[in-house]
C-alpha cells in the first residue's frame, strides 16, 4: 500500500495514536532518569503534555491537516509540563506553523514541518545540550528533508524519519557522557521516538494494545462529586481539603516487593482520606481520594509503580467559589501592584512559603511538575499587575517562561531550581522596585545558597564515581550525588559534613518530610549542633514527598 497525501483526519489519527503509545512507554521513559531518585518523571511530563494535545485534537471537526496540527500544538502549550514537556510543544509548535495553511500533507510537507519543529525548539531553549530530545529531533528532521527528496509515499517516508531517530537516540550516550555512565539513553529523546514509532503504527495500520478504558476517571470524579451537596456544608467543615486523582502504572519489581491488591490498597488508602474510588486492571490501578496530604496518598501508590495522570484540587477553594464563604476575604476589585508564585509539595512547605510573602503557593514539585496551564491560573490567582514566578525546580522553569510570554500581566520568572533557592529569593523581594530590578536582587541572593536533599535510590547504579545500591540513601548536593548509605541518617550527616564550612556559613535550615522520624530528627539537630558549634540551626516540618531531608546552608 501506498499513500501519496495525509489529510487531516489521517493526521489526527496518527496524532492519537502517537499520544497512546507515549501513554503505554510512559513508565519505561521515566526509568530512563539518569539519578536514580524516585522522581524521574520524563515520560509522565510527556504523557500528560501529549495528553493534553491529543484532547484539543479531538475536538477537531475539520478534515484540514493545517488546522488539526494547530490544535496539537495549543494543547500542548497549555498542557506542557516540566522541560521535556515544554520542548516537546515547541516541536509541535514549529510543526504547526510550517503547515498552518495546508489542508492535506505531502512528504515534502512533513519534512518542512518537521524541520520547523527542530528550529523552533532550539529557539526556545537558552542552552540546547547535545545528546537529548533536541538531538533526536535534529536528527530525523534533517534526514527527512533527505529522504522526502527521493521518497513520495508517505509510509515509506515514516519509516525512515522512524529509523534516522532511533539512530540519533542511540547516538545519544556519546554526546552525553552522564548517559554513557549510567548506561541508558536520554528519555526525551526516547519519548519522542515513542510518539513517532505512534504515528508510522497508524499509517500502517497495526494496531496498539489498548488500556482498558471501561471506566474513566472522569467517570470516578463525577460520580463521586454528585454526592458532595457542596450547599449545605460550610467551608471549615471540610475535612479532607485536596480532591487527589491519580493513576499507578504497575512496574513488576516493585510488585515483587508488594503484590498488588485492591483491598489491602483500598485500606492503607483510606487511613488518609475519603470518597475512596479505586479501580484496576492489569496494567494500572486509578485513584480518586479526598486526602488532607495528598503526597502520603501519591507515596502509597508509589509502592506498586509509577504515578501518571496526576491531579490535585484544594476543594475548600473551590467551595468558597462556588457557595461563598461568610468568613473568605473578597477579592479586591483592583489588581495589587504585585503578586508571587511560588510552587512546592507539602502543606509544611506551602505555609512557610506563605510566611515569606508568596501570594500563590502552586502544589507541585518533583514527579508532578504544574503545567503552562496550572501556572497560568496561577498568575490569574495571584491578581496583580506585576507577577513573579518562583519555581524552585529546574524542571519547571521552562513552563513558567512560557506561562509569562502568554500571560497578559507582567510576568517575570525568577529561575529558582531548589526550595532553598526560592526561600532566599523572597527575603530579596523589594516591593518598592521594578519588576527587573526584584528579579535581578533575587536571582542574586538565590546564588548564594547551598542546597541538600536526602531521598533513597530506587535502582543500582554507578555515577559520579559512586557505586550506590538500590534502596539506599543517597545525598545530593546541588544537583550532584556526594554521599550515600543504608542508613538515612548517616547519609545525612555526610551531606552535611561535606556541604557546611564553619568560616563561610552561618545557618543551616532543615526542612523535614513527610515520614521523618522525630528522633531522627532530634539525633540530626544534636549532631549540628555539637559538630557545628557556631552555627544557628533552624528545623521546618515541610511535609514534603520523596526527599525525607531539604537542606538550605547560608
Amino acid at each position: 500500500m501506498t499513500l501519496q497525501t495525509i489529510d487531516g483526519r489521517q493526521l489526527a489519527e496518527m496524532i492519537l495514536q502517537g499520544a497512546h503509545h507515549l501513554n503505554k512507554n510512559s513508565q519505561m521513559i521515566d526509568a530512563l532518569n539518569v539519578f536514580p531518585v524516585p522522581d524521574g518523571d520524563t515520560g509522565t511530563n510527556m504523557n500528560l503534555s501529549m495528553t493534553s494535545g491529543a484532547e484539543e485534537v479531538k475536538a477537531v471537526e475539520e478534515n484540514h491537516a493545517g488546522v488539526v496540527s494547530q490544535a496539537l500544538a495549543k494543547g500542548l502549550l497549555m498542557g506542557a509540563r516540566g522541560n521535556s514537556g515544554v520542548i516537546l510543544s515547541q516541536i509541535f509548535r514549529g510543526f504547526a506553523k510550517a503547515v498552518e495553511n495546508k489542508e492535506v500533507l505531502t512528504t515534502k510537507d512533513l519534512a518542512e514541518a518537521f524541520q520547523g519543529g527542530v528550529v523552533t525548539a532550539y529557539k526556545a531553549v537558552m542552552k540546547p545540550v547535545e545528546g537529548t530530545i533536541l538531538t533526536v529531533a535534529k536528527d530525523s528532521g534533517k534526514a527527512s528533508e533527505e529522504i522526502a527528496e527521493q521518497e513520495d509515499d508517505v509510509i515509506a517516508f515514516m519509516e525512515k524519519v522512524v529509523g534516522a531517530a532511533r539512530e540519533s537516540l542511540k547516538r545519544t550516550p556519546e554526546l552525553l557522557p552522564v548517559l554513557k555512565e549510567v548506561g541508558v539513553v536520554d528519555s526525551g529523546g526516547q519519548g519522542l521516538l515513542t510518539i513517532y514509532e505512534g504515528f508510522l503504527a497508524n499509517l500502517k495500520g497495526e494496531a496498539l494494545p489498548d488500556i482498558d478504558e471501561t471506566v474513566t476517571m472522569d467517570d470516578m470524579v463525577s460520580a463521586e462529586h454528585h454526592k458532595l451537596n457542596q450547599d449545605f456544608m460550610n467551608t471549615e467543615d471540610i475535612e479532607f481539603g485536596y480532591c487527589t486523582e491519580f493513576m499507578v502504572k504497575f512496574e513488576e519489581e516493585k510488585l515483587k516487593d508488594k503484590p498488588y491488591d485492591d483491598d489491602t490498597f483500598r485500606q492503607e488508602l483510606s487511613e488518609w482520606g475519603d470518597s475512596l474510588l479505586v479501580v484496576s486492571d492489569e496494567d494500572l490501578v486509578k485513584v480518586h481520594v479526598h486526602a488532607e496530604n495528598p503526597g502520603e496518598a501519591l507515596t502509597l501508590g508509589q509502592q506498586y509503580g509509577s504515578l501518571i495522570n496526576m491531579k490535585i484540587e484544594n476543594m475548600r477553594e473551590q467551595h468558597t467559589s462556588l457557595v461563598g464563604d461568610k468568613k473568605a476575604k473578597k477579592k479586591p476589585a483592583e489588581k495589587a501592584e504585585y503578586g508571587i508564585v511560588t510552587v512546592s509539595m507539602g502543606d509544611g512547605l506551602k505555609k512557610l512559603f506563605e510566611s515569606l510573602g508568596a501570594t500563590v503557593v502552586i502544589q507541585g514539585g518533583q514527579t508532578m511538575n504544574p503545567s503552562t496551564q496550572d501556572l497560568s491560573e496561577a498568575i490569574k490567582e495571584a491578581h496583580a499587575k506585576k507577577i513573579l514566578i518562583l519555581p524552585n525546580n529546574k524542571n519547571i522553569i521552562m513552563a513558567a517562561e512560557q506561562a509569562a510570554e502568554i500571560a497578559e500581566e507582567e510576568v517575570a520568572v525568577v529561575g529558582t531550581k531548589t526550595i532553598p533557592q526560592g526561600m532566599s529569593a523572597l527575603l530579596g523581594f523589594n516591593p518598592e522596585a521594578d519588576l527587573e530590578t526584584n528579579k535581578e536582587e533575587m536571582s542574586g541572593l538565590m546564588s548564594e545558597v547551598k542546597t541538600g536533599q536526602i531521598t533513597y535510590a530506587v535502582r543500582d547504579t554507578q555515577i559520579d564515581g559512586m557505586t550506590i545500591e538500590k534502596g539506599h540513601f543517597m545525598g545530593i548536593a546541588d544537583g550532584k550525588i556526594s554521599a550515600t548509605d543504608k542508613d538515612q541518617l548517616t547519609a545525612a550527616k555526610t551531606l552535611l559534613s561535606q556541604m557546611i564550612d564553619e568560616d563561610e556559613h552561618e545557618i543551616i535550615t532543615v526542612i523535614t518530610g513527610e515520614d521523618v522520624d522525630a528522633k531522627e530528627v532530634a539525633a540530626l539537630e544534636e549532631y549540628l549542633e555539637e559538630t557545628f558549634e557556631d552555627l544557628e540551626v533552624e528545623i521546618h516540618e515541610g511535609g514534603q514527598p520523596i526527599y525525607s531531608y531539604i537542606f538550605s546552608v547560608e
